[in-house]
């Protein structure tokens, strides 16, 4: 296959790590430019990454390179309305989290979907690593019975300097807090693995930040299975860890990480009366692909060359997004928030943040 043209839009920090995931694809991708408002900073960071062409205009570089797809890699208020352009320009997206703001913003982008015949996919990587996707495959086989009970803690540590970027910390520009830029990767990927949720009753807090978004969140939500889960995201904790446990009816899962997990990460159990045999089998991931970008974009770059749509794309991720916007909802109005009731003309379908946002 040829190479798929590739920009970047967006040259800040995380933008290494796409440059990271393109330079492991080798010959399957071509970078020939990047974007950013930041005239110094673009031109640096194409210097440094060996990319020929450099520009401050997104919409000159979509007219000038013609890229088949555009990695999104820019403050998160900004990516519905590059989404949409990048889309229009005839490219598909691969788009940092948080993916966009609302439902509203959801409903946009795909409709630019639609008009175009283009894919955009979020950036939701703890998907894709192979302890992940083993385990995905272990709960659709069912073979260590009905999911439970589940746990989801993002517990990080931000400082107050890190709320000094502009952006940060403001429902116009972030979001949100933890909730919307923090512990969604490890959310989404709680979600993706037990399932379709019915319900979500939630609380947040500013504690301890000078930010007007929340610095913690907790939810209680329940799923179609029957299964619970209990969720916590904060930034205050000095000791940083990412924990997932899942409860089978013949199994405990857990995974203790950080910022992305290998199979190393990840330890099985069994219940009383499981042969170790079976928790053996059960611990027998075929690979060992750590999450991450490289594997997320290997994957969409597989569908690309299909022209079918990739995985965690925008109907891939919609459950994730309306449970975030529950979760808010919840925490503002005290009631307990149900799958599909966040509808246009609520607030909540806005924004995230709802009336948090006004």
């Amino acid at each position: 296959m040829q190479a798929a043209r590739v920009a970047i839009v967006g040259t800040g920090g995380i933008a290494r790590s796409h440059m990271a995931a393109l330079r492991a694809a080798g010959e399957r991708v071509e970078v020939v430019a990047a974007a950013d408002v930041d005239g110094p900073r673009v031109e640096a960071f194409a210097a440094d990454n060996g990319i020929p062409h450099h520009y401050t205009d997104v919409g000159e570089l979509l007219a000038a390179e013609r890229p088949g797809l555009v990695h999104v890699a820019t403050p998160p208020a900004t990516h519905t309305g590059l989404a949409v352009q990048c889309l229009e320009a005839g490219a598909w997206v691969l788009c940092e989290k948080p993916l966009c703001g609302s439902l509203a913003d959801l409903d946009r982008i795909q409709e630019a979907e639609r008009r175009t015949g283009r894919h955009c996919a979020s950036v939701f990587q703890w998907r894709f690593g192979s302890a992940g996707q083993h385990l995905h495959r272990l709960i659709d086989e069912e073979a260590m019975g009905r999911a439970l009970v589940g746990v989801c803690s993002t517990t990080w540590y931000r400082d107050v300097a890190y709320y000094e970027v502009p952006w940060r910390g403001r429902w116009d520009t972030e979001l949100g807090g933890p909730t919307m830029g923090h512990g969604n990767h490890a959310m989404d990927l709680f979600l993706w693995l037990l399932g379709e949720w019915r319900e979500v009753s939630a609380m947040i807090g500013t504690l301890d930040r000078a930010i007007a978004v929340e610095d913690v969140s907790m939810a209680m939500v329940r799923f179609e299975s029957g299964a619970m889960g209990s969720i916590v995201n904060s930034v205050l904790s000095p000791r940083q860890e990412t924990y997932l446990r899942l409860d089978f009816q013949r199994s405990t899962v857990e995974v203790r990480a950080l910022y992305g997990y290998g199979n190393d990460s990840w330890t099985f159990s069994g219940a009383p009366g499981v042969e170790e045999a079976t928790v053996e089998g059960w611990r027998a991931i075929p690979e060992d692909v750590p999450s991450g970008h490289p594997a997320q974009l290997r994957a969409l770059l597989d569908r690309m060359e299909r022209d079918q749509a990739p995985p965690a794309d925008t109907a891939g991720v919609r459950t994730t997004i309306e449970f975030l916007s529950s979760l808010y909802k919840s925490a503002v109005t005290g009631a307990v928030v149900e799958r599909g009731s966040i509808r246009p003309g609520d607030p909540f379908y806005e924004h995230v943040g709802g009336t948090l946002a006004r």
